[in-house]
C-alpha cells in the first residue's frame, strides 16, 4: 500500500480551537481507516510545520480525496509527499538501464 508523508500547519481556525485537536486527530484516523488506509504515525512538530503524519492509503486517488476532505474542514493546510520504502527504492534502482 502506498505511503504518504503529510506535513500540516494549523490555520487560524485550527489553532483557535486547539483543544479540539485530539478529537480531530481521532476523526482523521477513522476517516483514513474507513477508506482502507491507516495513520501509521503522528508527530507534533517544532520548526517549519506544526504536524507530520505518515499515512498508508490504497492509492493516490484515495490519498488525494482524504487530504482534500481533511483540508476542507479548515483546521489545517497540508503538503503531501508520496514515499517509497527501502525495498521499493532498491527495485526502482535495480530496474534502471
Amino acid at each position: 500500500m502506498p505511503t504518504y508523508v503529510v506535513f500540516a500547519d494549523y490555520t487560524n481556525k485550527g489553532i483557535a480551537n486547539i483543544k479540539d485537536a485530539p478529537d480531530r486527530l481521532d476523526a482523521v484516523r477513522k476517516l483514513v481507516a474507513d477508506h482502507g488506509g491507516e495513520v501509521k504515525a503522528f508527530y507534533l512538530m517544532l520548526g517549519d510545520h506544526d504536524i507530520m503524519t505518515i499515512i498508508d492509503a490504497p492509492n493516490d486517488d484515495t490519498a488525494a480525496k482524504l487530504l482534500l476532505t481533511i483540508g476542507g474542514e479548515g483546521n489545517v493546510r497540508t503538503k503531501s509527499y508520496k514515499a517509497f520504502e527501502e525495498d521499493e527504492f532498491r527495485s526502482i534502482v535495480k530496474s534502471l538501464p
